[in-house]
């Protein structure tokens, strides 16, 4: 195999092992992966519908019954626009919040395992290089 066909194959590889962290971190609070990727973008940012529809790769339905779903739960809120009247950004409410971090902290607790295998230098390094991938 080529070093190209060397590092997809251990990219993917690295994403399943990832994945199955995600699931379950997600799992165990009762949400599906897509829901703790909405938590995950929420923590940064309190994008429009439509942005947070694009940044997912769903249709704007679909990211409204996700929506729905949260804000019964009471981890987000949507709040109209004051730029735009058609408008609703979304973001986490306080018990969002302490679920993302929560979750943010379990998810690297169950990483972590797989990171302390590289020299720091070594860690840096693949951050860097995650990094300029997802550029």
């Amino acid at each position: 195999m080529s070093a190209e066909g060397d590092a997809v194959d251990s990219l993917v590889q690295t994403s399943f092992t990832v994945m199955a962290v995600l699931s379950q971190a997600a799992a165990a609070h009762d949400l599906s992966l897509t829901q703790l990727r909405v938590l995950a973008i929420l923590r940064d940012r309190e994008p429009k519908m439509a942005e947070l529809a694009a940044h997912l790769g769903l249709d704007r339905s679909s990211v409204s019954g996700l929506i729905d779903r949260a804000v019964k739960r009471d981890l987000v809120r949507r709040t109209a626009s004051t730029d735009d009247a058609r408008a609703v950004h979304v973001s986490l409410t306080p018990a969002g919040q302490r679920l993302t971090a929560t979750l943010t902290a379990e998810i690297a607790d169950l990483l972590t395992p797989l990171t302390t295998k590289l020299a720091a230098t070594d860690q840096k390094r693949l951050a860097t290089l995650l990094t300029k991938l997802l550029d």
